[in-house]
């Protein structure tokens, strides 16, 4: 096997930043690899997360060549995965394991990011790693604060300025047998009020404004919904008879089950109730899921909600006429083969969805379940375009010769 190495499809920066640790890396190997042009190297580093690093990776693919995709995602198409940020002791070990996996005797350098060396068709182990989405995707509602409920005393101090004194009695008895009894505070208010034109004052005490009660917590909703960030809390274990059974950490956003989304496509189009959640303990949970393969990234599960909440049409809400683009390359999945051509033409800039649709030569209905999905998990925005600003009028001409032609 060749021990070559190239790279492709990356900043100036990145590329000086991963030559610099290779050597060090190779240090560690003894020496084994060099650093040539790609079109020379029997392995190539791609930038993955680059604009065209996915061009790179599909031109190699095509010419049979072994490609290392350099990624922050935790799933990637290419033959290797190298996790950004990369280090010393993580290019060691994958380079190790490619000389392992040629038939090599090669003993680990160091320690390195479990990660580095997973398969690109296995999901890797820190799904912490994709809980902080750059765009994640779909914003939280924030809880509005409860009302606080004010006591109002009871009584009006005697100097406060609403105190309206009562009218000044007439002097002498006739006027006094007249006008009968003389008003009390109150009344003389309310006679001042009306004189006045304002509103009658009540006499008691303003009632306090009660609290809003608690919003009562949701029982039953799509997978979608109870994928939401907080609508679970813990560890659980979802399946029916006709579907695989999942196992969901929420603290971790990590869920484990089979790896193709198709065979979990049926839960979303159902109702599901929360008690069929069942809660597991550390023990259960560590004997489930000894056996159930590598931890995924909740963010597939609701990339494929959103992937099969329109039916083929943009969600409510989301403009039909408006432009999308995609923010950074997503994870596409094998299951789903046009998908590559579409994130291609929304990596190139804003468009609309019936220009997506003829650029990348994939039926409408595709592109709006793909731009769905890309929407609800971060990875793809609607452009909003900024107004023009203002013509200002032209000024006139100042001076003594424009005054003169102003006359």
């Amino acid at each position: 096997m060749s021990l070559t190495l190239g790279l492709t499809g990356m900043d100036p920066a990145t590329e000086a930043a991963l030559k610099a640790t290779f050597i060090e890396a190779n240090v560690r190997l003894g020496g084994r690899w060099s650093l040539v042009p790609d079109a020379e190297a029997g392995h190539v580093v791609v930038d993955m997360d680059s604009m065209y690093g996915p061009m790179s990776w599909l031109r190699l693919h095509a010419a049979g060549r072994q490609v290392i995709g350099l990624t922050s995602a935790p799933r990637t198409q290419t033959d290797y995965r190298l996790g950004r940020p990369f280090d010393t002791a993580q290019l060691a070990e994958l380079l190790a394991s490619i000389e392992r996996a040629a038939g090599g005797d090669v003993q680990a350098p160091a320690v390195g990011d479990p990660d580095a060396t997973a398969p690109a068709d296995t999901p890797a182990d820190a799904p912490a790693a994709e809980a902080a989405p750059a765009q994640p995707p779909v914003a939280e509602a924030a809880q509005a604060p409860a009302v606080e409920t004010v006591e109002e005393p009871a009584e009006a101090p005697a100097d406060t300025p609403d105190a309206v004194p009562p009218a000044e009695p007439a002097a002498g008895p006739a006027a006094e047998s007249a006008r009968g009894p003389g008003p009390g505070p109150a009344a003389a208010f309310v006679d001042q009020a009306a004189t006045n034109g304002m509103p009658e004052a009540s006499s008691a005490p303003d009632a306090p404004v009660p609290a809003p009660p608690p919003a009562a917590a949701p029982t039953e909703g799509t997978l979608a919904a109870w994928l939401q960030p907080g609508a679970l809390e813990g560890r659980f274990r979802f399946g029916r008879s006709a579907g695989p059974t999942l196992l969901i950490d929420t603290a971790a956003d990590a869920w484990f089950g089979p790896t193709p989304l198709k065979p979990t496509a049926g839960y979303f189009g159902i109702t599901i109730r929360k008690s069929e959640f069942e809660p597991l303990d550390d023990a259960a949970w560590d004997r489930e899921t000894a056996g159930a393969g590598e931890a995924q990234p909740l963010s597939r599960l609701r990339w494929l909600g959103g992937l099969l909440a329109g039916g083929g049409a943009l969600l409510p809400g989301v403009d039909p006429e408006g432009r999308f683009q995609l923010l950074k390359w997503p994870q596409t999945e094998r299951e789903y083969p046009r998908h590559f051509r579409i994130a291609t033409q929304m990596m190139k800039g804003p468009a609309t969805l019936a220009g997506i649709a003829e650029a990348s030569g994939v039926p409408e209905a595709d592109v709006a379940d793909f731009i769905n999905a890309n929407l609800a998990t971060g990875f793809a925005a609607a452009v909003v375009e900024a107004p023009e600003p203002p013509v200002e009028p032209a000024k006139p001409r100042g001076g003594l010769l424009g005054r003169l032609r102003n006359r």
